[in-house]
């Protein structure tokens, strides 16, 4: 089973805001360099191994230790509980930037923001306007993961219908939270289009970092009949792809483009989160940090579509490419971004 491209990228719209103070830390993994500004990274529970969204967060700040020459340390958390104390930690000791990785840290974040007025802090997958102090020195780096889930089950959708037996598909989530659901929810809208008759399965995990949680979830979506298994699950989905492997059928990765992992792979709903953390720091750099959010999307290029395997007709490519077009146009609108 296996590849070809599409692809994804960057870019911004939203923002505004300012900064504030510091507390203690936890678990890490830190690494320095360079003698200007002060950034630190607070992943969640998923840690810097989950070849996805965390791993991804890093990339973008060694980008900026390489292009800035910035001073950068990583928190690595190892409970939920660690949040506060590893954004406080990095506030109370000046830096210029404290970066919170994912939806889980959304109330921490909005703590340690509130908490340091005077401390500038960004975060992946949360809007500063839905949190509840709206911190002034807090951005949001969000994304429309509906797009690139809508490609990458158009491309499932077109694979079950193109293959004999029942046409099922499904997706294993962490859990049940707004990035997630749009990633899911845009690929079950993305999979009806080009196949309307298709039955859709979904489950979460409730875990982003036990792989056997997620293989479960996956075998048991895959004894009722699907075809193609939508890992949005971090480290965790990565189980839910070997289930996949195992059984014979197409996995779909997400966040970075997954098709290192084997010939299984069909294709990866890919969501620059490296690029994202990267110009959260940039403005910083630049002095143009502002509290607000910045929002990316397939019009921006900071959502897009993995290799898709050389086993998939190219005539199935070029619907989906067309597809991609047809959002970027604005001819395909009103992406559904909740999962019921």
């Amino acid at each position: 089973m296996k590849r070809s491209l599409a692809f994804l990228g960057v870019a911004v719209l939203l923002v505004a805001g300012c900064g504030g103070g510091g507390n203690k830390s936890s678990s890490s993994t830190s690494s320095e360099g360079g003698s200007k500004l002060k950034i630190g990274l607070v992943t969640d529970i998923g840690g810097l191994n989950d070849r996805g969204f965390n791993h991804l967060s890093y990339v973008g700040l060694q980008r900026a230790q390489s292009e800035f020459g910035i001073q950068q340390r990583v928190f690595q958390a190892h409970s939920t509980q660690e949040y506060v104390p590893n954004l406080s930690t990095f506030a109370r000791q000046g830096y210029d930037l404290t970066i919170g990785v994912g939806f889980t840290e959304a109330t921490a974040i909005d703590t340690a923001a509130t908490t340091f007025p005077n401390s500038k802090f960004a975060i992946v997958d949360v809007d500063q306007t839905e949190e509840p102090h709206k911190p002034k020195n807090l951005l949001g780096l969000l994304f429309r993961e509906q797009e690139t889930g809508y490609l990458v089950g158009y491309l499932a959708g077109l694979e079950e219908k193109r293959h004999p037996g029942p046409d099922v598909i499904g997706s294993v989530g962490g859990q049940k939270q707004p990035p997630v659901d749009r990633f899911i929810a845009g690929y079950q809208a993305g999979a009806k289009a080009a196949d309307p008759g298709i039955k859709l399965l979904n489950a979460y995990s409730e875990d982003f970092s036990d792989q056997a949680k997620c293989k479960q979830v996956a075998l048991n979506q895959i004894e009722q009949g699907a075809g193609v298994i939508f890992q949005v699950a971090g480290g965790c989905g990565l189980g839910a792809l070997d289930a996949a492997k195992e059984k014979g059928v197409w996995g779909i990765g997400v966040d970075a483009d997954q098709s290192f992992l084997g010939p299984h792979i069909l294709t990866s709903a890919v969501k620059r989160v490296d690029t994202a953390v990267f110009l959260a720091i940039k403005s910083v750099v630049d002095g143009k940090f502002k509290g607000g959010s910045m929002v990316f999307g397939l019009k921006q290029n900071g959502v897009g579509i993995g290799k898709i395997s050389p086993k998939v007709p190219q005539s199935e490519v070029a619907k989906v490419n067309q597809i991609r077009a047809d959002i970027i146009s604005g001819k395909i609108k009103n992406i559904p971004t909740e999962v019921p």
